[in-house]
């Protein structure tokens, strides 16, 4: 069974930083989009940030030239480096990744991390 382990979440004071690291269960599994997304209270869920395999990457508006997504294809992982951290950024946040496995694309989801900032 694929799984996506989260870590790096937590709580900063407005213009702090934090890093979220997201590891696919199985290292050698092809993987196709990773990136994250977040939900606020009482908000849908909201794309943050993709990377393709080939590295191309899309954003938020809200969190451009803030937040950076990156990926090790070797090992699977996708990670992202949210910099000046604003109150509107408080949210758990869920790591996403397409994956073929079998011949088949599939879709997984992390179990989500709480980042929280304060004014």
């Amino acid at each position: 069974q694929v799984q996506l382990a989260e870590s790096g979440g937590g709580s900063v004071q407005a213009g702090g930083s934090l890093k979220l690291s997201c590891a696919v269960s199985i290292r050698t599994l092809l993987t196709g989009d990773m990136g994250w997304y977040r939900q606020a209270p009482g908000k849908q869920r909201e794309l943050v940030a993709a990377m393709t395999r080939e590295g191309a990457t899309n954003y938020a508006d809200s969190v451009k030239g803030r937040f950076t997504v990156s990926r090790d294809n070797a090992e699977n992982i996708v990670s992202l480096q949210m910099d000046n951290l604003n109150p509107e950024d408080t949210a758990v946040y869920y790591c996403h990744a397409d994956y073929l496995f079998r011949g088949v694309w599939s879709a997984v989801w992390g179990q989500g991390t709480l980042v929280t900032v304060s004014s």
